[in-house]
């Protein structure tokens, strides 16, 4: 469901979904009926309300997620950072736009680490690039027939 989703990726939100959990079973509601009405597990409201108990509302708050640790340095990340302002191809690979095969490339052959394609995409946007797919060109046509195949806001 998009609203559950919505909630487990915004952490304001899901504070705000433990509070409110932990407020219908303080109305009284069972702890069973909250999770089935908010869609989580018992075992998950159960802890929240212990948690509410001990620590009160700090007892809700999010805690640290240490997550695997980067394998790219924040130098290295700069590195990647200064070279997306560039060509490919003036760093000596093969092409003329960033995509995450060449992105992969190129942290193999400067930094010898092996980073997936998937994660070199994730990298654009942490560093805040956008990749721009290029538009076809109309071989042998007129300037107008271009202006005309361009995608226009207009539409």
């Amino acid at each position: 469901m998009g609203l559950q989703d919505e909630i487990r990726r915004n952490k304001d939100a899901r504070y705000d979904h433990r509070l409110h959990a932990v407020l219908l079973v303080a109305r009284g509601n069972s702890c069973k009926q909250v999770a089935e009405d908010l869609g989580d597990s018992l075992r998950t409201v159960q802890s929240w309300v212990n948690a509410f108990n001990k620590d009160g509302f700090a007892g809700l708050m999010e805690g640290e997620h240490s997550g695997r640790p980067a394998r790219l340095t924040d130098e290295q990340m700069d590195t990647i950072s200064a070279a997306l302002r560039r060509t490919p191809s003036d760093l000596g690979l093969s092409g003329n736009i960033w995509d995450g095969k060449t992105l992969s490339a190129f942290i193999q052959k400067n930094f010898q680490l092996t980073v997936g394609v998937r994660q070199c995409q994730r990298l654009f946007s942490e560093l805040d690039f956008r990749y721009r797919k290029p538009r076809p060109m109309i071989l042998g046509s007129s300037a107008e027939a271009k202006e005309e195949f361009k995608k226009t806001s207009d539409d």
